[in-house]
């Protein structure tokens, strides 16, 4: 909460501005083209980091896909991970997310303008069709972002298990899989303190069809968690050693 309020009063002369836009975008979505609302959704993101004191790290920038239509599957710390990855990915991309987020302020202008595609995980009717138009959009070009945990991790940077249906609109689109290692990211909304933080966001490789081609949901999911897995513990070490 603290990093919040400082975030709010070091940007104080552009909140005005920035959230009538974005409540303007989100209210008229079809109207702009989408790579007008993602630049104000970077946008945020940079106001975030430069007033929330936050070293933000990208690396791995170079294995993204060439082209787009692929979906991006990184480890859940909080809210400020689509942030952190969309100040690191120039492309316009998108998210699957669960519906309950549709009550918070700000996070649902957000959600509208990138036409988020929402997932009630109680509807199994509604589910498949969720899976259905995700790979419907991906195979269109849209980049697509699932968080495979389902939920955030509240053990720092422990991941959970994650969940093999979240990879069913991969195999259906036939698309790279990109997996992204997010580090420190549950600092930024969960710490009480206000001191300066480093938040690391790690592309790694992807996983093109041929490579994944036959696989179960499961095996995806645990080829995925692993790399994921590996990263962190890599880049974690050699931060404690440093």
């Amino acid at each position: 909460m603290k990093r919040i309020i400082l975030v709010i009063l070091r940007n104080i002369l552009f909140i005005p501005y920035g959230w009538i836009t974005l409540c303007h975008y989100a209210k008229h979505t079809n109207k702009y083209p989408e790579e007008q609302k993602y630049a104000l959704i970077r946008k945020f993101s940079k106001w975030m980091i430069k007033g929330g004191r936050i070293n933000l790290e990208v690396y791995g920038k170079e294995n993204l896909p060439i082209e787009n239509g692929y979906m991006i599957f990184p480890n859940h710390q909080g809210l400020f991970d689509g942030f952190a990855i969309a100040q690191g990915l120039e492309v316009p991309f998108s998210t699957v997310y669960k519906k309950e987020l549709d009550s918070i302020p700000f996070v649902k202008q957000v959600l509208l303008c990138v036409k988020a595609i929402a997932l009630d995980r109680e509807d199994v009717r509604q589910s498949l069709k969720t899976i259905n138009q995700v790979a419907a959009e991906v195979k269109n070009g849209r980049n697509l972002m699932i968080f495979p945990e389902g939920t955030r991790s509240k053990n720092r940077n422990e991941l959970l298990d994650f969940k093999g249906g979240s990879f069913k609109s991969a195999i259906k689109a036939e698309c790279p899989i990109v997996p992204v290692a997010l580090i420190d990211s549950y600092k930024v909304f969960d710490s009480k303190s206000i001191k300066r933080i480093t938040v690391q966001v790690h592309f790694l490789q992807p996983l093109y069809y041929e490579q994944y081609k036959g696989m179960s949901t499961s095996q995806i999911a645990e080829m995925v968690k692993a790399a994921i897995k590996n990263a962190i513990t890599i880049h974690t070490r050699a931060i404690s050693e440093f």
